[in-house]
């Protein structure tokens, strides 16, 4: 089932190809049987970029800002929200979107010196000071921190995952 079935307003598809805009037909407006979840161009038949229900698009001739959208789209980043406070942050230029990146990948390396300098704890009770002073960073990696010991080498996995993936996003848009 496509997720826009109880939305009040219509999402928005964007063509690259084409550099227009489409507003999707809300769910209930479809009849039965036809899928509604993917949109293809009516100039060009490609598959268009589900953008969200806040997106506002470029004109058509503003290249840069198109091959901007473009990239953004290409690293996860679209306009989806309920409307009332927003996308959140979206950079809007090539070079914002690369430091928002590398500001994130920083982040995530605080993260793992975190892991590498935290003494494991041994017994009952340095579990027990463990969860209470570090129960934040305990239960990004798993949500049985107060039941198990998170081992340290869980968390240098999962940070090591998430450095991976930003600097992925960072290859596509560099």
């Amino acid at each position: 089932m496509c997720r826009y079935g109880l939305t009040t307003y219509k999402p928005h598809n964007a063509c690259f190809n084409c550099r227009k805009t489409f507003k999707r037909r809300l769910f209930k407006d479809i009849k039965t049987g036809e899928s509604g979840c993917e949109a293809k161009c009516p100039q060009c038949g490609e598959l268009t970029a589900d953008m969200g229900l806040d997106f506002e698009s470029p004109k058509k001739d503003d290249l840069k800002k198109w091959e901007h959208i473009k990239s953004l789209y290409s690293v996860g980043i679209t306009f989806h929200s309920c409307g009332c406070s927003g996308p959140g942050y979206i950079p809007n230029s090539k070079e914002k979107l690369i430091e928002y990146f590398e500001e994130i990948k920083e982040t995530y390396l605080k993260k793992l010196d975190f892991w590498r300098n935290r003494i494991e704890p041994s017994t009952k009770k340095e579990k027990e000071r463990d969860a209470n002073k570090n129960w934040h960073e305990l239960g990004r990696v798993s949500s049985n921190y107060n039941k198990e010991i998170v081992t340290n080498q869980e968390g240098l996995d999962y940070w090591h995952e998430k450095v991976k993936k930003i600097e992925e996003k960072l290859n596509l848009i560099k």
